[in-house]
C-alpha cells in the first residue's frame, strides 16, 4: 500500500469523534508525513497502542511514533501528581514503524512530553475511576500544566477505555454493582460531561464504544484475559484498529494486515463493529501519495 500523505490530518483532527463543534487547526498537525502520538496511560494504552497498533499502521503505510508512559492502573490525579512534583514513576516505551522499541525506566512525565515534536497526546482514566465524575477532578489541570510544557502544536485526545467483563473480579468493579452494563453507563456518562464538554480535547477515541458493540456480535460478551485488560488474541487488534480508524479513517478491511490469532470471519465481523460504531465521525480517510 503507498504510504498515506498525513498532511491531510490536519483537518481530521480539529473535528471530535463526539460530534463537538470544534474550529479544523489552521496549521497542520503532523511534521512531515511521521506522526507522532504520545499517551499519559497506563495498562490500558498499553493494550490498544503497544502490540497491534504499529503492524497496521506499517501495513497501511503510515509512518508512526508511539510513545507510551506507562503506569499500571494510574489514575488522572496521579499524572498530575507526577508532573507537579516531577516523579520518576514511568515506564515510558517508545516504538516506530521501522522496528525500533526503547523503553526508559523510572522516567518523568517531563521529559517524555519533549522527547519528540509531538502531533498527538492523549489522556485517559484509570478503568476503575473511568465511570467516577469525581475522580476527573484535576483533568483540566493535567491538560493545562501538558500543554504549558509542549506548546500549541499537539492535538489532544481522550482514549475512552471499555467496561470489565461480566464476571471480572477487579476490586473496582464493585463500584458499577459488578454489572457491565452499568460500568459502560457510567463510562459514557462521565466522557460526555467531562471530556466531550472540554474544548482542549479535539477527539474520542471511542474504543470503549467497540469493544462494548463487538460484545454483541460472535466475537462475544468477555473479551479480555482477565476480566479488564484485552486479550492478545483479538482485542487488542480490535482497540488498535478503532485507533487506525480515527487517525486515518481507515477500517481493518481497507489494510492488509491481520493477526494470525484472528481468522477471516473474526476480521470481518470486527470491521463491520467499527465501520458501524464510528460512522458517525466526519474524520476524513486520508488520500495515498506517491512514495
Amino acid at each position: 500500500m503507498k504510504h498515506l500523505n498525513l498532511r491531510f490530518l490536519a483537518a481530521a483532527l480539529g473535528i471530535s469523534l463526539a460530534a463537538t463543534a470544534l474550529c479544523a487547526p489552521k496549521t497542520p498537525v503532523c511534521h512531515g508525513d511521521t506522526l507522532r502520538i504520545l499517551a499519559i496511560g497506563n495498562s490500558f494504552s498499553e493494550d490498544a497502542l503497544e502490540q497491534e497498533f504499529i503492524p497496521l499502521c506499517k501495513s497501511a503505510g503510515a509512518n508512526v511514533i508511539v510513545g507510551n508512559l506507562y503506569i499500571g492502573g494510574c489514575p488522572v490525579e496521579r499524572h498530575y501528581d507526577n508532573l507537579k512534583n516531577n516523579k520518576p514513576d514511568y515506564s515510558y516505551r517508545k516504538s516506530d514503524t521501522s522496528g525500533r522499541c526503547d523503553t526508559i525506566n523510572n522516567d518523568v512525565l517531563s521529559r517524555a512530553l519533549l522527547d519528540e515534536p509531538w502531533d498527538i497526546i492523549s489522556f485517559q482514566q484509570a478503568s476503575h475511576d473511568s465511570g467516577k465524575k469525581e475522580t476527573y477532578r484535576n483533568l483540566p489541570a493535567l491538560i493545562k500544566d501538558v500543554r504549558a510544557i509542549v506548546g500549541e502544536h499537539p492535538r489532544f485526545v481522550w482514549h475512552q477505555t471499555w467496561a470489565y467483563s461480566p464476571d471480572s473480579n477487579h476490586g473496582g468493579f464493585v463500584y458499577y454493582g459488578r454489572d457491565q452494563h452499568v460500568m459502560y453507563d457510567s463510562i459514557c456518562s462521565a466522557v460526555k460531561a467531562l471530556v466531550k464538554a472540554n474544548p482542549d480535547i479535539k477527539a474520542v477515541i471511542p474504543v470503549g464504544d467497540v469493544i462494548q458493540a463487538a460484545r454483541t456480535t460472535t466475537l462475544g460478551d468477555d473479551l479480555t484475559r482477565d476480566g479488564y485488560h484485552l486479550d492478545k488474541k483479538m482485542s487488542r487488534y480490535i482497540a488498535a484498529a478503532t485507533w487506525l480508524r480515527c487517525l486515518f479513517g481507515l477500517n481493518p478491511a481497507q489494510v492488509p494486515y491481520r493477526p494470525a490469532r484472528v481468522n477471516e470471519a473474526q476480521k470481518k465481523v470486527i470491521d463491520s463493529t467499527i465501520k458501524t460504531t464510528v460512522s458517525h465521525t466526519s474524520w476524513p480517510q486520508l488520500k495515498p501519495c506517491a512514495k
